[in-house]
């Protein structure tokens, strides 16, 4: 048993953190929310790193503190709390979204560039190389356990090489100049951005790898529950580090590429533009080939994350039989399309991310000073009554007109104030109850 990792192996599984997290959304978000935002971007890349970058470094520290899983943390409110909304965050960043996410991010930069004009890229293509993407990440997740090194030593520094030769180019030989800001953008953009990062689904992503960076240190012989979690938050600010330069850089090329790629759909198109414009066609097929392989990292390792819990949950389901069962519905899933596939995710996000926010602050403030269970369901529970319709009214369903009263609504954040106040009530019924 080691006492400490090493600093070579504190770096590489840095580097697998960092992978796993840069996938799909990853790298669309930032040159989407760049262009929008325009001579706005530096307020709103604020807002964006924020939940980006801080959350999934918090959540990943928060898992390494309690030395538990998502569950332990969650069953603080209530053990079926604990159980479904679990289940709840594995689901949203794997079958129902995350992982669908990758193949088609996959495909609309590694394949779409070189379709014709008059193929129709959510056809036939994209149904072919949903199955080819898929059946590729059934067969690794069959036996992921030399993905760290795969990752952290091969794959990722081939990504870093060629996002760093497109972000140099696009600073040497800028596609254009800042545009302005998209109307979404002119007010409140630090809270826009803020509401952006919710897509990269991060942070709700950290509290599921937050385990997979545990085991990898556990597997290096470092088992002292201190050395490991001070391990995880190394671990956690490589890949901190590592998100934010790549965000600022992906978002300010995205900021000048109006005028070259017009007003695009998605990050991928504004991408795959400025990579032809910078390096021809070799630079679209690089670039491509550099971002299918993130993007099938992030898929791997979410299908192997999804495996692993609901065989453990629901034992009579081998592993085997999940990630077979994942990975058909998330083929099936990324046949909608990337641009139709972010609509949907958005209200989604907007009821959980706030929920998996306030679990994290307070699992760092148990951690401090113990709280009561009392405070943790009065927190959540008020936050769930403001983030669940707040996302209905996203989904354009119902208006929830009493909600917008609420101080910071109109920013997305109209739970942050309930959130504090139910864990308020909660330590006042604890103390009413200790007293009788």
């Amino acid at each position: 048993m080691k006492a400490k990792l090493s600093n070579q192996d504190t770096f590489t599984i840095g580097l697998m953190l960092f992978a796993l997290f840069l996938g799909a959304g990853n790298m669309i978000f930032p040159p989407a929310l760049g262009q929008a935002a325009g001579e706005n971007i530096w307020v709103a890349i604020a807002g964006f790193l924020f939940t980006g970058v801080g959350l999934p470094l918090l959540g990943v520290t928060a898992i390494g503190l309690t030395g538990g899983s998502l569950n332990d943390i969650a069953s603080k409110v209530h053990p079926v709390f604990g159980l479904t909304f679990t289940a709840v965050l594995y689901l949203a960043i794997g079958p129902l979204f995350g992982i669908p996410r990758t193949g088609t991010v996959a495909f609309e930069i590694g394949v779409v560039p070189f379709l014709g004009e008059s193929t129709n890229p959510t056809g036939l293509p994209l149904l072919l190389y949903t199955i080819v993407f898929f059946g590729i990440t059934f067969l690794v997740a069959l036996n992921p356990t030399r993905l760290v090194d795969r990752v952290g030593k091969f794959l990722t520094p081939m990504l870093i090489l060629v996002l760093g030769s497109l972000i140099v180019g696009a600073f040497v030989n800028p596609p254009g100049s800042l545009s302005a800001p998209s109307p979404n953008y002119e007010n409140g953009v630090f809270f826009k951005g803020f509401l952006d990062g919710y897509l990269t689904m991060d942070a709700i992503a950290a509290l599921v790898f937050g385990i997979v960076v545990i085991k990898a240190v556990n597997d290096r012989g470092v088992t002292d529950r201190k050395t490991v979690s001070l391990a995880v938050l190394k671990a956690g600010m490589i890949a901190a580090v590592g998100l934010t330069a790549i965000y600022l850089s992906l978002a300010y090329i995205g900021a000048t590429s109006l005028d070259l790629v017009g007003k695009a759909d998605n990050g991928g198109e504004i991408l795959s533009h400025v990579a032809s414009y910078l390096f021809g066609s070799f630079g679209t097929a690089l670039l491509g080939t550099a971002i299918t392989f993130a993007c099938l990292t992030t898929s791997v390792g979410l299908v192997t994350a999804c495996g692993e819990y609901f065989s453990k949950a629901y034992p009579k389901l081998s592993y085997k039989v999940v990630i077979l069962l994942v990975t058909l519905f998330s083929a099936f899933v990324a046949n909608l399309g990337l641009t139709q596939l972010i609509t949907f995710t958005v209200p989604v996000l907007i009821a959980i991310y706030p929920v998996a926010i306030v679990l994290i602050f307070l699992t760092f403030i148990n951690y401090a000073i113990p709280v009561h269970n009392y405070v943790y369901r009065g927190a959540i529970l008020l936050t769930i009554l403001i983030s669940i319709p707040n996302a209905i009214e996203g989904a354009g369903l119902v208006e929830f007109g009493f909600l917008h009263a609420l101080p910071l609504y109109s920013e997305g954040v109209g739970w942050l104030i309930p959130a504090v106040a139910g864990g308020l009530i909660g330590f006042i019924m604890l103390q009413y109850n200790q007293k009788k």
